[in-house]
């Protein structure tokens, strides 16, 4: 059965950068295999991800890179996209963006903002998983 995990930002750390979240999930995936789409929101966004992946942990090298810049792509364990490039999903999906990912994968990541006014499209999204009888999760960060 499909998986849909929402992750409630919460911990000031994540409010400040919500990006480290997705840094912190990214890793978690690597460690348990599964190559990994981050669906950025814009090519800004993707390149800041970038940068924050290179960063993030200093004993530990996260391999990814942003679709589009190189050929062998498909051999990065973490590919960040954007809404421009054509890339086939993955197994795990990390949805940055504000609609509903297309493709077929097992499992998708919702990144939910601190800020209640930004999370009406997650509610929408939810009920949408749920319409095609994904498992739901919530988690507080």
């Amino acid at each position: 059965m499909p998986r849909a995990d929402f992750y409630l930002i919460d911990k000031p750390r994540f409010r400040e950068e919500p990006l480290l979240l997705v840094c912190e999930l990214a890793k978690k995936a690597l460690a348990a295999n599964l190559p990994t789409l981050i669906l950025a929101r814009d090519a800004a966004q993707a390149e800041a991800l970038d940068d924050l992946l290179w960063s993030f942990d200093p004993d530990e090298y996260l391999p990814h890179q942003i679709a589009g810049m190189d050929e062998d792509e498909d051999e990065a364990p973490i590919l960040i996209a954007t809404p421009d490039a054509d890339v086939p999903t993955r197994p795990l999906l990390i949805n940055l963006r504000d609609e509903v990912p297309g493709g077929s994968f097992e499992r998708v990541l919702e990144v939910v903002p601190a800020d209640p006014a930004a999370r009406d499209p997650l509610r929408e999204r939810w009920k949408h998983y749920q319409s095609l009888g994904f498992e739901l999760k919530k988690y507080d960060m």
